[in-house]
Order: C-alpha cells, then structure tokens, then sequence
C-alpha cells in the first residue's frame, strides 16, 4: 500500500463535511467510554484516546466490497473525523470498514480513506484516516462469532 498524505481540510469544512451518522455512531461510541467528557485536545479537531482493538477489513476499489480477511489493529486517537492507529505490517488497501466495539459489546462499522501512514521506531507502523460513511460492522473471522451490529441511524 502507498502512503498517502493530503492537504488538511480547515475546520470549519471538516465540521460541515462530517456524516450524521459517523458524528452520532463516534459521539456514542466516546460516551460509552468516557461519561463524564473529560479529555484535553490540543488540535482542530477534538481528538480521545482510543486503546482499544479495532477490525479492519480491506475494501475493494469501489469503496464498499470486502476485499480479504480483517486484521485487528491498536487504536490509538478517534475523533468524529477519523481514527488514528498502530499496525504490524504494510496494509494491502487505501479504503477500509474499520469495526469498533463499544463499551456494551456492540458494534458499529466506518468506511475509513487512509490518508497517511508511518514506519515507527519501534518496528511498527502507524496510519490513519477520514471516515466517510457509517456502514454495519464487517464479520471478522478473527472473532468467535459475528459481531452485533448497533443500528446508529
């Protein structure tokens, strides 16, 4: 996979471009976790620590195919805008449904474009991206059985 970057949206446009249901499904998602609110953002964006395991199933050219199994991925920043995390190896796509769990053991599923990608001094990699839609969280034959899937429309 080529590592891409892009030119940042300002904030205001990342405000009027952001889905409903991702803004929805990521506010309850982080309330779930974090009740009382209290995180202190330093960017645009408001940004939570986010450790917590994440499925990410690559997508076809059309955005919306699976295309190969998921592999488990280490959260590491969710805002309404996008996910930031850690990795293994080399990631075989620029689109992906990335799968997170919430609190309850629900789930909910986010087409995510990855924007950029960086070798790590520790042997890792650490990528992220923009979500751009809300979808139902893909299966994972990581997991013992399919996911339950939180309707957030």
């Amino acid at each position: 996979m080529k590592c891409a970057s892009r030119r940042p949206l300002d904030q205001a446009t990342r405000a009027a471009t952001v889905d409903p249901a991702i803004r929805s499904g990521v506010q309850s998602l982080l309330a779930s976790y974090y009740p009382d609110g209290l995180v202190v953002e330093r960017r645009h964006e408001r940004r939570f620590p986010y450790p917590h395991l994440v499925y990410l199933t690559p997508l076809a050219e059309d955005g919306s195919t699976p295309d190969g199994d998921s592999i488990v991925v280490i959260g590491k920043h969710l805002s309404e805008g996008g996910l930031g995390f850690f990795h293994q190896g080399p990631l075989p796509c620029r689109q992906a449904t990335v799968s997170l769990e919430m609190a309850d053991g629900h789930w909910f599923g986010l087409v995510i474009d990855l924007t950029w990608c960086r070798f790590t001094r520790h042997g890792w990699y650490e990528s992220g991206g923009r979500f751009l839609r809300a979808v139902p969280a893909a299966a994972s034959p990581l997991s013992r059985s399919r996911p339950q899937v939180e309707s957030l429309a």
